[in-house]
């Protein structure tokens, strides 16, 4: 007991105790709400009950990786407080932060593994479920396929991935992280040669102009938001510019709202950076010393392009003018020169942030580069406070997907399967013979779905598909296309391994009930870059075990089957865990898994590939005593490890060449430099027409994270937010004879989806536009979404499709 909690004053002791003592009777009781410890609390001071212990873990939601602290009692999380030692949160938690505890306490948790006969699920042990998977492997390797997320901790998407390119030699690997921010990685490559934002959440701190781009930090990100609202209370001018498709709660804190068209973004960028240009107010001295100019290609662009001059840069963006701009984006000719106008004055500092509303977007990655661009030409950039930054939307997209590589084409630390010398390298790592690692690309997410639903005879070479700790079912754009029609094909195999039953779950063969959160070891890597380690606190329920435990296992029983590619070079089992006499640890044996630290193992392993591109990581012991470190990290002449907050800028990069002020030393022209994008204007893939007259939009709420199967259910949030709507403009809902509350059929060329309508509800569309959350398992708005992808990055399109509004009939009184 530290001495402060010896001193503290009785009576708070008392209180405090008696609010843990209540949360653990609660949870007894069977009730999925937690107790709030609320954010004074400093760890010094939570609550010290006998037999209560805390410890530290990040979020289980979304990428801004908030730290709670985790109490438990008997073996049950019994209450959650936010981490004022934690730098990201500083003790603050959102309202789905402060009741992440419950999660794991909803009453259909899945306790047992479940294999379909005759259409009825059926109790199996857990021997039976992975002998079905391994046979199934070893028949047919090549037509199997692995779903995974950016929910994945590190740790279990680096065993996918080893397991997959190293054992398998198969590429058909891919996350849910390509439907939510595949854009920004191409968009960071396409301009630094290496993916992951420069700067850091510190720059919300010291910007005095915040620019949000098709983003909602409000409600999508609320903690990393308060640090900007925040500053105002403390009598600091900060200036909110919110450039969006509809009002929302984050326009109801803006200095300026802009509402832009769908796909107004890309001629946003376009106009600001013509000004930059035209006005004589570009930072000449930092573009001539740190970038070049870049275009696409005439023919058959790619994510490189070709090198342009700056003469020929101002020639194409010279017909984006405030004028054209104002005609292509619905915004005032006089806002894009007040913005050009902001970008060009050096002595304040601008932060941009954006997420999926520029990611999820045919014309990603050419907005993200642009975004970039913008900040590039201006000079905004490399001080703290001036950064162009993207969000993410998973704790683990950046650590695991970016990171780790779980894509189709990539291999951990940056790594590629099409480059010969990096599959060697990692065939170095991973000690294996010589080309197991295939050089085809896999398929990405949206072809991946197409080749698993379409009937084999008919080229469907997808087979078998194993989806971990993600609900494709719910979240696959143009569902009836994508997943719906697996339900008619029998020779098809779909594994899920989930918590609770889901949308996907409803087609699954084989559905493996998996641990989640505190009741394993884990890893996360945030959105800036802040890698973030805990461990296990309490048992999953009934057999219940964890994913990375079942990727093992399943290698393992195809070892033990022969299968040659689960043997490394030595001839030992490629995921084989040694004591210190030597002998083998039967990790595969999920009584033994715990027998040692299977995630220091792999992470220790992983590390080795995250100096091949400066993303460095410190030893996992390192993370232990932390609240997360900021990569690059290196270590000190003392033996100390120092994190990194600004990368490329010399006064806080280590890999900065001595001498320069600034150095992208991943440069795509390997010289150095970033890239300045120039990109001409397309219109969207399908616009409304007279038969489907309405945009939609698609997005989240506040109370609900993803597809809703952890926060639906939580009590409290479900109350607040118990169904799935669409907002409407009062006057589009006038005109159509439809009042609020009133259900309507939403109807895309795709497909539909029946709704209660909001009018001036939350959030508040313009005229001809809908949007409609997809957090409801019972309301699939992704029936109705298209297909359509960004060339480069492969993410869909969920912001901007036609449909039409039928009113189906009156709200109940």
């Amino acid at each position: 007991m530290s001495r402060s909690m010896k001193m503290m004053d009785p009576d708070r002791r008392s209180l405090l105790k008696s609010v843990a003592m209540a949360a653990a009777g609660s949870m007894v009781a069977g009730n999925t709400s937690l107790p709030i410890v609320h954010a004074d609390q400093a760890v010094r001071d939570l609550p010290n009950a006998d037999g209560l212990t805390w410890n530290k873990a990040p979020c289980r939601f979304c990428g801004t990786g908030c730290h709670v602290q985790v109490g438990v009692e008997d073996g049950r999380v019994v209450a959650v407080a936010g981490d004022k030692a934690a730098d990201v949160n500083k003790g603050l938690l959102c309202v789905k932060g402060y009741h992440v505890g419950g999660i794991l306490y909803g009453n259909d948790r899945l306790t047992q593994p479940l294999l379909r006969n005759n259409g009825k699920l059926t109790a199996i042990t857990w021997d039976e479920a992975i002998e079905t998977i391994a046979q199934r492997i070893f028949d047919s390797p090549s037509t199997f396929a692995f779903y995974g997320s950016g929910q994945w901790t590190i740790p279990e998407g680096y065993a996918a991935q080893k397991f997959m390119k190293g054992g398998l030699g198969n590429n058909h690997i891919d996350p849910n992280a390509r439907l939510c921010m595949a854009s920004a990685v191409t968009g960071f490559l396409a301009t630094y040669g290496v993916d992951e934002p420069a700067g850091c959440y510190q720059d919300l701190d010291e910007c005095d102009v915040l620019i949000t781009w098709g983003n909602n930090p409000a409600e999508m990100h609320p903690v990393l938001f308060s640090r900007v609202t925040d500053r105002r209370s403390r009598g600091e001018t900060v200036r909110i510019i919110d450039i969006g498709t509809r009002r929302t709660r984050t326009t109801d804190a803006a200095s300026d709202y802009l509402e832009m068209k769908p796909h107004g973004d890309v001629a946003i960028a376009l106009g600001i950076m013509h000004l930059l240009i035209e006005n004589d107010n570009y930072d000449k001295s930092f573009v001539e010393k740190h970038c070049n100019f870049r275009g696409a290609e005439a023919s058959e662009p790619t994510l490189q392009g070709e090198q342009i001059s700056e003469d020929d840069f101002r020639k194409r963006i010279s017909k984006y003018t405030p004028e054209l701009v104002e005609e292509l984006s619905g915004v005032p000719a006089d806002k894009i020169r007040m913005l050009a106008d902001l970008f060009g004055n050096h002595d304040i500092r601008i932060t941009s942030l954006w997420c999926m509303g520029m990611n999820q977007h045919t014309m990603g990655t050419a907005i993200n580069s642009m975004v970039h661009g913008v900040h590039l030409l201006s000079g905004h950039f490399g001080r703290p406070g001036d950064a162009p930054t993207s969000l993410t939307g998973q704790p683990s997209a950046c650590g695991t997907v970016r990171e780790v590589g779980t894509l189709a084409h990539a291999l951990p630390g940056g790594r590629v399967v099409a480059k010969p010398e990096h599959r060697q390298q990692s065939e170095a790592f991973w000690n294996m013979n010589p080309n197991s690692i295939n050089a085809v690309p896999g398929y990405h997410t949206v072809k991946m779905f197409e080749q698993f639903t379409k009937p084999t005879a008919d080229g469907g070479d997808i087979t078998t598909m194993f989806v971990q700790v993600t609900n494709p079912g719910q979240t696959l754009p143009n569902l009836n296309a994508l997943f719906n029609d697996k339900k008619d094909l029998d020779d098809k195999f779909l594994i899920v391994s989930d918590v609770y039953p889901t949308a996907t779950t409803e087609l699954a063969d084989l559905i493996l009930p998996a641990a989640l959160w505190v009741e394993k070891n884990g890893v996360y890597g945030n959105s800036e870059r802040r890698t973030q380690q805990w461990f296990k606190m309490v048992d999953p329920p009934g057999q219940a075990r964890d994913d990375c435990w079942m990727t093992i296992a399943i290698a393992h029983k195809l070892f033990e089957l022969g299968y040659e590619g689960m043997k490394d070079k030595d001839g030992d089992f490629i995921f084989a865990v040694k004591d210190d006499e030597g002998e083998e640890i039967p990790i595969w044996e999920f009584e033994h898994y715990y027998a040692t630290n299977v995630d220091k193992h792999l992470f220790e392993e992983y590390r080795q590939f995250t100096t091949m591109k400066h993303k460095n990581l410190a030893p996992y012991d390192e993370y232990v005593k932390a609240r997360g470190l900021r990569w690059p990290v290196v270590e000190q002449e003392d033996g100390s490890w120092r994190e990194t907050r600004f990368r490329f800028s010399a006064f806080d990069d280590p890999f900065v060449k001595e001498g320069q002020e600034f150095d992208f030393y991943h440069s795509s022209s390997e010289d150095g430099r970033a890239q300045i994008w120039f990109h001409e204007y397309a219109p969207p893939p399908e616009m409304p027409d007279d038969e489907y007259p309405m945009w939609l939009c698609t997005g989240r709420v506040l109370e609900h994270w993803h597809t809703g199967t952890m926060t639906r259910r939580l009590a409290p949030l479900n109350r607040a937010m118990p169904t799935a709507y669409v907002e409407m403009h009062l006057e589009d809902a006038k005109a159509a004879n439809i009042r609020q509350g009133e259900i309507v059929t939403i109807e895309s060329r795709r497909g539909t989806c029946e709704l209660p309508v909001w009018i001036d509800g939350r959030g508040r569309p313009p005229r001809g536009t809908v949007f409609v959350p997809f957090f409801d398992e019972t309301k699939l708005i992704n029936n109705c979404t298209l297909e359509a992808h960004d060339p480069f990055s492969k993410q869909p399109d969920y912001k901007k499709c036609a449909v039409r509004v039928k009113k189906l009939a009156k709200v109940k009184s």
